[in-house]
């Protein structure tokens, strides 16, 4: 893919489901309150954490491209 992303969890909306660190233990981690947070909040774009935001019961996992602000997921309706 080749971009960088900036990767955020809205912690109001997150219930700790893990499915993100299951589907890219590198890119999320849970807290000791079962809450997400990016590993890093600048990454490089990759399908685990695509799959990850996609894969996420509440949405909670927004994914823009670093320096445009362009959304990457949710994608623009």
């Amino acid at each position: 893919m080749g971009d960088r992303w900036q990767v955020e969890v809205d912690r109001g909306v997150c219930i700790g489901s893990g499915m993100c660190v299951n589907h890219a233990p590198d890119g999320f981690v849970l807290d000791a309150a079962r809450q997400s947070h990016p590993r890093s909040p600048q990454a490089d774009a990759s399908e685990p954490v695509l799959t990850a935001a996609e894969g996420c019961p509440v949405e909670a996992i927004m994914i823009t491209l670093a320096g445009t602000g362009e959304p990457v997921f949710p994608p623009e309706e």
